[in-house]
């Protein structure tokens, strides 16, 4: 009898996790990827080749006139100015690694409250530290958002 290798088959591959650990088997023809990360990545390409278009539009647009251009350029100027703004703000939240009430080192345990304080495990309730933020009307706030008031017509009486 002939071996299978003789014949040209051969046993399936052991299964391959999805190369974006989302926990599922791709395959070597998804490049090992599952189906819907796949599926995402080419909605993503399809995306950006639809962005790319659209910008190269708006270039040649733009470099039609003279006036357009200085506009655009006073734009990046402002686009600029405020993306440093947004920078300096993150990095001062990066910053931020002491508790707030003791002053004491606290690395990746730190809790967030809603003022932007940071505490430590024990004072991370706003109970526990005293904390002076409207829980109740925050909600109310959201929920009145969330669920505008919707009144009908009133109908004509006959």
């Amino acid at each position: 009898m002939e071996s299978s290798k003789e014949i040209g088959c051969r046993a399936p591959d052991d299964p391959v996790l999805c190369i974006n650990d989302c926990d599922f088997f791709g395959s070597s023809a998804t490049m090992n990827m599952c189906s819907k990360c796949q599926k995402d990545m080419i909605l993503l390409k399809q995306e950006h080749a639809k962005l790319a278009a659209a910008s190269n539009k708006d270039v040649a647009r733009r470099s039609s006139s003279s006036d357009e251009s200085e506009h655009a350029l006073a734009g990046v100027a402002v686009a600029s100015a405020d993306l440093a703004s947004q920078i300096s703000q993150v990095k001062s939240k990066e910053g931020l690694k002491n508790f707030t009430t003791f002053h004491k080192r606290v690395e990746l345990t730190g809790f967030s409250c809603k003022r932007g304080d940071l505490f430590c495990t024990i004072h991370n309730y706003s109970y526990k530290h005293n904390c002076p933020f409207d829980y109740r009307n925050a909600c109310q706030n959201t929920i009145a958002k969330a669920n505008p008031i919707i009144e009908a017509k009133k109908l004509n009486k006959i």
